[in-house]
């Protein structure tokens, strides 16, 4: 599916980073960074033009051929994995931040995701994220129909106990992200330090 959505000229999200992403980047931690589901590059790019050492992860080699030209385009180093997130493996305290932005995953996984994820964050580290709500079904604007790969705020807070809420809400918010993320949707947005 990933690779049919992202096998066009046009960037499916666009080429601007989220917005949520743009506003609170320097809460993380200079250092490495790791996007999970990064898609075409547009967060990993901007954060490398923002000097941090980005680490792309995704399971569609067609997003991260077109991410590795977004960053030729804006003269920046992202380092592209092509992975599972189900199989990926963080190692140990390896990261400074955690960036997930709308990444779309089964609740299982998720969860198992994110608890390693965790794991692989330094101490003092940061997990930034947001994702659409359960509630965003109803919109239509984004995420698709599945309650199951939408995260609530008592999900996350499941998921991230060891971590520290800076920020942690669940809001409408307009997104205008490409074609395919488009009007009002039900976010969830959170920051949270290990």
């Amino acid at each position: 599916m990933w690779d049919e959505r992202y096998n066009t000229q046009q960037y499916a999200y666009g080429k601007q980073p989220n917005d949520f992403l743009a506003e609170h980047y320097k809460q993380l931690p200079k250092g490495n960074v790791i996007s999970l589901a990064e898609g075409e590059g547009r967060n990993a790019v901007f954060l490398a033009k923002m000097g941090y050492s980005v680490t792309a992860v995704d399971g569609s080699k067609v997003g991260l051929e077109k991410a590795a030209k977004l960053a030729k385009e804006h003269n920046v180093n992202i380092e592209l994995v092509h992975a599972d997130l189900a199989k990926f493996d963080f190692e140990k305290e390896k990261w400074d931040a955690v960036v997930s932005i709308y990444c779309p995953l089964p609740s299982a996984v998720r969860s198992a995701v994110y608890k390693r994820a965790v794991k692989g964050l330094k101490p003092g580290g940061v997990f930034l994220l947001e994702a659409y709500t359960p509630e965003q079904v109803n919109y239509n604007t984004g995420g698709g129909p599945s309650v199951d790969t939408k995260t609530s705020k008592s999900d996350l807070q499941g998921d991230l106990t060891e971590l520290s809420f800076i920020h942690l809400e669940e809001l409408k918010r307009e997104v205008f992200e490409g074609t395919y993320h488009t009007g009002l949707a039900s976010v969830l947005q959170a920051i949270a330090k290990k």
